[in-house]
């Protein structure tokens, strides 16, 4: 039960129709920025309050600087057979990001690949989803869990991280289909807090598969203040959805680039952002304080 106190504080945070809303001083936004018409949606003809039927970003890579993290999203030798037409753009992904990293801050690449096994336990939703039939080793139909062991786990070996970036811990294992639901001992996200110790503003992702968790990640990204970009070209699915899931990060939560659209930045466009310029930390949301 909340206390007269609590109820009443949260009386006071009702939220106002938009009209009133307006008519308040606002600390938290450039009314005469917020008040311009938007240019990067599209609305249902004849839907009440114009309602959208399609957003895209507002923003471009060049807008502003940046503090920037390349993502490699269960890039694993199980999943070598659905990797192949991407392998290459992946390639040239890395080798740009290693070398611009190497001269300049607020560049980094992070590493993870999906280690659900059967005897893991963790009985969660996804095994829900999934079911429990299908773990057949010799004709597998669920894709749930890794079927391989180990070596299936390793990075495909084009793309591994070496032996510093591996002892740096930029790259591990995770267990649910979102790159940022690893945790630490005291709660916090494993990649979450690499990235804050950089101050990275935006991620790049990468990997496999497109409808699962490069489409969670991205939106769990979104979630915790990143400006996110999804390679359009250096993801890949076994499922019929690919398409269909980047249609749908690209109206949401982030911007689908090619790969030699992010090269071409990373080359000649990127400039280092200024630490917490963007983005803050002190809290999940990415908020900024004060």
């Amino acid at each position: 039960m909340k206390s007269k106190d609590e109820r009443a504080q949260h009386m006071s945070k009702t939220a106002l129709p938009l009209a009133e809303a307006l008519k308040k001083p606002c600390k938290h936004r450039d009314m005469e920025l917020a008040l311009e018409p938007m240019d990067n949606f599209s609305s249902t003809p004849g839907g009440p309050n114009d309602t959208p039927l399609a957003f895209w970003a507002s923003w471009d890579l060049q807008d502003r600087p940046r503090r920037i993290a390349l993502l490699l999203d269960d890039c694993q030798e199980e999943y070598r057979p659905y990797a192949g037409g991407i392998l290459p753009n992946l390639v040239k992904l890395v080798d740009t990001f290693r070398s611009v990293g190497a001269d300049r801050e607020g560049v980094c690449t992070v590493w993870s690949t999906w280690s659900r096994q059967f005897d893991d336990g963790i009985s969660n939703a996804m095994d829900r989803w999934y079911g429990p039939r299908g773990l057949r080793p010799d004709e597998p139909e669920n894709a749930a869990y890794v079927f391989t062991g180990e070596p299936g786990l390793q990075p495909l070996s084009e793309i591994a991280p070496n032996a510093d970036e591996v002892a740096d811990g930029w790259f591990y294992h995770g267990k649910h289909l979102d790159m940022f639901w690893t945790f630490n001992d005291d709660g916090t996200s494993y990649l979450d807090e690499k990235l804050k110790a950089l101050d990275i503003d935006t991620i790049v992702i990468t990997g496999l598969w497109t409808d699962e968790c490069v489409l969670a990640t991205a939106y769990a990204g979104s979630s915790r203040g990143y400006d996110v970009v999804v390679v359009g070209d250096a993801v890949a699915t076994a499922t019929a959805n690919h398409e269909i899931a980047l249609a749908v990060a690209n109206s949401t939560v982030a911007k689908v680039l090619t790969t030699d659209e992010i090269v071409q930045y990373m080359q000649n466009d990127f400039v280092t952002g200024e630490p917490g310029a963007v983005k803050g930390t002190a809290h999940p949301d990415g908020r900024k304080s004060g």
